[in-house]
């Protein structure tokens, strides 16, 4: 079995990439109500801060911000994922290494995770979360995606409605400069 060797820094910030078994599936979306429930629960359980967050239809992106001392987003994710896929049947691909260690085979077993170092590779990861959904081809507009952070960052006065632009027009960046 592979030994994963992951960044453990108590009080850092992290980007997480979590996906779907099936990447043709749109359940995250389907019941973004059950994920935002599990989610929920699992930063009551255990907390953190999200500085961002997208839901696409089979994966998602996040930043967290962990205390300060505390450095287990494994068992944070893991709680997110086991309350999500409580209620579901088993995945058509479920593995029998999967049904030995009782997952359901809706998750990917494991994520991407990347630790944030610094002011600009934060606003970087934030600008890439926040964009995904056009990327993807979901939306033309960043604005469109409900599942996003990006509303709130909007609220907040960080970003302007318009960021970005659209997927046929000139990217802008927050204050309208080119990019």
């Amino acid at each position: 079995m592979s030994r994963y060797r992951r960044s453990q820094a108590a009080g850092a910030m992290y980007f997480f990439t979590v996906t779907l078994a099936d990447r043709r599936s749109a359940l995250l979306t389907e019941s973004i109500e059950k994920l935002r429930s599990a989610y929920g629960d699992a930063c009551t359980k255990h907390p953190f801060h999200t500085v961002a967050i997208c839901v696409l239809p089979e994966h998602l992106h996040a930043i967290w911000q962990l205390p300060a001392n505390d450095a287990g987003f494994s068992r944070r994710w893991s709680a997110i994922k086991t309350a999500f896929s409580r209620g579901f049947p088993a995945g058509p691909t479920r593995t029998a290494s999967k049904s030995a260690r009782r997952e359901k085979g809706i998750w990917q077993r494991r994520y991407w995770e990347h630790q944030i170092r610094d002011d600009d590779d934060l606003q970087r990861h934030v600008d890439y979360i926040h964009f995904n959904p056009v990327k993807h081809g979901l939306v033309s507009r960043v604005q469109d995606w409900p599942y996003s952070s990006f509303h709130r960052f909007v609220q907040r006065g960080w970003l302007a409605l318009d960021w970005a632009g659209d997927a046929a027009g000139e990217i802008v960046g927050n204050a309208g400069e080119r990019r």
